[in-house]
């Protein structure tokens, strides 16, 4: 079989040409995958990206051959997954790689905006120290609210008893057990708006959880809270941020992604082709943000430690193994 790798660093190039697929093919690019871009690969077999490839039907509708996808990802929202089960094509993704790693850039956020530091940042460079205007707040006996108390979700937990704080948790899967032993409480998505001085969104990106954070709910937020964002996103509705933060409902946010986050990423697409209405509108949404000095923007890096993209590329070697035994592993969409 023809196994082909978009998306690779320098470090993993050289990994991965030192691995072993005994009897396949192995072709290695840098490049993200694209509907465009093959021409030399348009008959692999197994095909590896990262998150900035778009698996859409155009593109995987140019791969005949495709058996298998393994993205090096946890998200596979860069992927038509209704199209992989009409083909019967397993997608396997890298559910655990980083708990730890996500949530202590999660509290990195966090004391940004509760220590003013990417302002201090700034004034100091301009030997301007006011103090005053950078007065920041303890997080100790403060409330952090996490919606999604997975595996990520529950390290943040844990990092927030260090620091002091309560906790309260919204997740449709209510492990009662450790609730007790972590000390944190269960509530409704709308009680944890309404109680938390942080919001902290820990949840998979999905068609139910589409704009979790919206026009309707943000209302419902206690007035001056912070919102941080290192999961997808697609769950905060961009236009609702927007609104929470002109209003003062919201004081601060800190985000890793965006809704529409391609866009800012490469902007030569906006002159390469038309540009859906919603899709204009998000990016100049999000190009307001960028200029607002309560909101952080981090350039989807909270999973960037040298441990985290070790562990997500021996896992993924890890699963492409297991599909060419014929034993699939953490496969998230089959036939």
């Amino acid at each position: 079989m023809k196994i082909a790798f978009f998306e690779l660093e320098d470090w993993e190039l050289e990994a991965l040409r030192k691995t072993r697929f005994e009897g396949h093919t192995l072709e290695l690019s840098a490049e993200p995958m694209s509907a465009r871009g093959l021409a030399r690969d348009g008959d692999a077999d197994v095909v590896s990206t990262f998150i900035h490839s778009t698996l859409d039907r155009a593109t995987l509708e140019r791969l005949p051959k495709l058996k298998f996808i393994a993205t090096r990802s946890t998200g596979f929202d860069h992927i038509d997954l209704a199209f992989c089960r009409e083909r019967g094509i397993p997608v396997a993704n890298v559910p655990s790689y980083g708990e730890n790693t996500v949530a202590e850039h999660t509290f990195a956020l966090i004391l940004a905006l509760s220590r003013n530091i990417h302002k201090a940042f700034v004034h100091t460079l301009a030997r301007d120290i006011p103090f005053q205007a950078l007065r920041g707040f303890d997080l100790a006996g403060k409330t952090l609210g996490v919606v999604g108390a997975g595996r990520i979700g529950l390290h943040a937990i844990k990092i927030a008893k260090g620091f002091g704080m309560q906790v309260v948790a919204f997740d449709l899967r209510r492990e009662s057990l450790l609730a007790e032993v972590l000390n944190f409480r269960y509530v409704s998505l709308d009680e944890l708006l309404a109680a938390s001085d942080i919001i902290s969104l820990h949840c998979p990106y999905t068609p139910r959880t589409h704009h979790l954070l919206n026009l309707e709910n943000i209302r419902k937020v206690k007035r001056g809270a912070l919102l941080v964002n290192t999961a997808r996103g697609g769950l905060v509705d961009p236009a609702a941020l927007t609104q929470a933060l002109d209003e003062g409902i919201l004081a601060g946010a800190a985000l890793d992604v965006l809704e529409g986050e391609e866009l800012l990423k490469d902007e030569r697409q906006i002159l390469e082709q038309p540009l859906a209405q919603d899709k204009l509108r998000m990016l100049l949404l999000n190009h307001s943000l960028l200029n607002r000095d309560n909101v952080v923007i981090t350039p989807h890096i909270a999973f960037n430690s040298r441990e985290a993209v070790e562990r997500i590329l021996s896992t993924t070697v890890e699963n492409i193994r297991a599909f060419l035994a014929g034993s699939p592993q953490n496969v998230v969409s089959s036939s």
